[in-house]
This record gives C-alpha cells, structure tokens and sequence, in this order.
C-alpha cells in the first residue's frame, strides 16, 4: 500500500475512534464542547430565522440513466418517480419556474429518507434536448457550482466513485484546520465531476469534528448538505441572501488556492470565500466564491431552469410575506409572484421564485396549515 494512502486511512480510523469517544459521551447538540471548537458553529438561536435551510435543489438533466448511475448507486441516495402531477399544478410550476411551453418533463425526488434534515434534489428529466449551465467542468466558470455530501469515509466513497467511471477535479485532498484554539482537525475532500458539467464535493471532517450535514452511521453516507456557486460581484450576491433572505454570514475570507487544492486550479489564485447559513442552523449553507474578474469565465447558458445542471435553489420560510416586502424594497426582480399550489414533494404551500443579482432563481415557499 502506498505511504500516502496508509497516511490517509490512519488518519480516517483515528478519526471515527474520536468522533466515536465524544459521541460516547452523548452529548447534546448545543453543549459548548462541540460548539465552542467549530469556526462555522452557529452564533444565533434557530427560532430567530426569518428562511430555514435550503429545502431542495433542482437539477436538469436528459440523461437519467447517469444520474441514477452516479446519486444512487455512487452516493446512496434514493430515487422516486417519475411524480405524479397534475395538469392545473404543472401548469402552475411551469410558470413559477420559468420554463417554456415547448418543453415538457418528468419530475423525480432523490432523497435520503432515513436521515431527517438532509437537502433534497428534485430532479427534472426533460424530454427534449437541454443545453448545459456549463460548458465544461472549468470550476472559474461563473454560476452553480456544487452540492455538498458530507460523508464518514471520504477515501472509501473516492475510491467507490471513480470506480463507477466518474473523475474528479483532483487528487482527493487531505488538510488541516485549526479550531479557534489551535488544535487541528483533518479535512478529507474530493470534488467529483458529476453529470451535466455539475460537481459535487464529497467531504470528512475528522478528529471528533462534527460533520457539516447529518450521516447515516451505517452507509457512512450524507447529504445533501450544503451548495455553492461561483459569482461576479459577490458584495451584491450576499447583500441579496443576507438583506432579503435574512440568512447569517458566517465566513468572509480571502483565500489563494493551493498545491494539491481539491479545486484543481493552479497554484496562487486569489478569491473571496464566504459562507452563508440560516440563523441557528448547522447545516443548509450556502457557498460563495468570487475569483479576480480576470480569471472568471462566463457560463454557456444562464444558470436558471430549464438549462441542465443545478438551476434553481429552494428555501422555507416562516413568513413569505416579509420576504416579498423585503424584496420589492430593494428592486429586486421576480420571476413570479406569490402563489398557491400544491407541490408533489412541499405540500400544500404559497410560493414565489426571486432572482438573485446574478440571474439565479431562489424559490420560496411557506407551508399552508391542512
């Protein structure tokens, strides 16, 4: 066995014995022993949350087999559907969602359904051709970046990927972080290159660290658990999800990349980093990366539906009419106002869809009591 990849599985059975040790000692969720030691720990109270963590992230594609190929078999997600819908509620999500009359499309659900908190990917398999967001797996490219899947045993789930026949846009990363004080953990990351140019991170926290999403102890396996995107003009971007949306920025840092970068991206690149959260939340980020203008590439496409890829993000919130207040103060543009509807995976909700400062559709939904 190669030293490197004694080093790292070393470092993964350490890692589960101490996250094992403070599990042991069945800790509560908020006691400060987890909390104090996290830089991303929540410093607001979830019942101070105007939007709650993303709910759903809508991913195009015409290639189903691929998808099941990679989120079933390669993450351990399920799939159901196609869903049923009917004709007055399509009608109604067409128009929510922005998608022309020429296209028509199946609607799936991949979900992790024995673990509660978790994102979930409505997937849309339309069945006409669609262009991709993105022309390539190029991560300088602007828009949709990735969905994060948390994971116990990220060398395993690098290993079981590419033996599925999916690359990645590097080597898997193994790094270090200091908690606040100064005791490092490990951080094992890989971004892989899923279907439709889209990427998705998969990533272990190790040294009694908890995860960044909730995992099934079992399969090992998380997630959905956070997405990013790669944006022009970042002070507007988060001035749109912290001001309208009300969410927390929980990390604004200047970074350059660096050798061995699971980002695959040359050595020395500056960027902005931000991470976004609900307020109380521990999981549902969102993340930000803004590159030097100059190093930034423009997306094939528009980074919306029904171009395939990651094209619309969805988030609850507890009052749907202060966020509409909120948004039309500031100019922000709609993509379609307030509605009822039924949703074949929400309920029965009153959404709208906002369009964010760089043209990306965020949909909002409150619950309508039965």
């Amino acid at each position: 066995m190669p030293e490197a990849m004694r080093y790292l599985l070393s470092g993964i059975v350490l890692s589960a014995f101490n996250l094992s040790a403070l599990q042991a000692q069945q800790l509560p969720p908020d006691d400060p022993r987890w909390i104090e030691q996290d830089w991303l720990a929540p410093r607001s109270k979830p019942e101070e949350a105007l939007t709650l963590r993303l709910a759903e992230i809508s991913l195009s594609t015409n290639h189903l087999d691929s998808i099941r190929l990679f989120y079933v078999q390669g993450m351990g997600m399920t799939l159901e559907g196609p869903l049923k819908i009917g004709r007055k509620t399509r009608r109604t999500l067409r128009q929510l969602w922005g998608i022309p009359d020429t296209l028509t499309w199946r609607q799936y659900r991949l979900h992790r359904p024995e673990i509660e908190g978790e994102i979930e990917i409505r997937l849309l398999v339309f069945d006409q051709p669609v262009p991709t967001i993105h022309a390539s797996y190029d991560p300088l490219e602007l828009g949709p970046l990735s969905i994060g899947f948390p994971n116990l045993e990220q060398v395993k789930l690098d290993s079981h990927i590419r033996a599925l026949g999916f690359s990645a846009l590097a080597r898997l990363e193994a790094s270090q972080i200091k908690r606040p004080d100064g005791r490092p953990y490990s951080i094992y990351e890989t971004i892989f290159n899923a279907p439709d140019f889209t990427h998705c991170v998969g990533i272990t926290r190790g040294d009694g660290m908890r995860q960044m999403a909730p995992v099934d102890s079992i399969t090992g396996h998380g997630g959905p658990g956070y997405s990013a995107q790669v944006v022009h003009r970042s002070d507007e971007v988060l001035a749109f999800y912290t001001g309208v949306l009300g969410l927390e920025l929980r990390s604004d840092r200047q970074w350059r990349s660096s050798p061995g970068s699971a980002l695959g991206i040359p050595e020395g690149i500056p960027f902005r980093f931000a991470i976004v959260y609900p307020q109380g939340a521990r999981t549902g980020q969102l993340l930000f990366l803004d590159f030097d203008d100059a190093r930034e590439k423009p997306s094939a496409h528009p980074p919306r539906l029904p171009y395939r890829g990651i094209g619309m993000w969805t988030f609850e919130t507890r009052n749907i009419a202060e966020i509409e207040r909120r948004a039309k103060a500031v100019g922000t543009p709609f993509l379609h106002s307030r509605v009822r509807l039924r949703s074949p995976t929400l309920g029965l909700i009153e959404a709208m869809t906002l369009l964010a400062p760089n043209g990306f559709p965020v949909e909002i939904f409150q619950k309508i009591a039965p």
